[in-house]
């Protein structure tokens, strides 16, 4: 269940991300920014929400899911001249 939560949060996480950075992909391409973001920033955010709430949650996932898609469009960019 938290797989599938997860990349349903990671997609949402990647739509928001590509649009607030403008950048010009397909849906697909998207999706697996957001996922990717997801999976690193979600894990980062929960550990630290985990740490000074004690409980983890569905926003934090959003939240870091989108802070680590919008980091990897950063690193894109910067490094790869996207």
């Amino acid at each position: 269940m938290p797989f599938i939560l997860t990349l349903i949060v990671g997609a949402a996480a990647g739509f928001l991300a590509v649009r607030f950075m403008g950048l010009q992909v397909n849906a697909l391409v998207a999706i697996a920014i957001g996922v990717l973001g997801a999976i690193f920033g979600g894990i980062f955010l929960r550990g630290l929400f985990v740490l000074f709430v004690g409980a983890s949650s569905v926003l934090s996932m959003f939240v870091g899911g989108l802070v680590g898609a919008i980091v990897l469009i950063w690193i894109y960019r910067r490094f790869f001249g996207g």
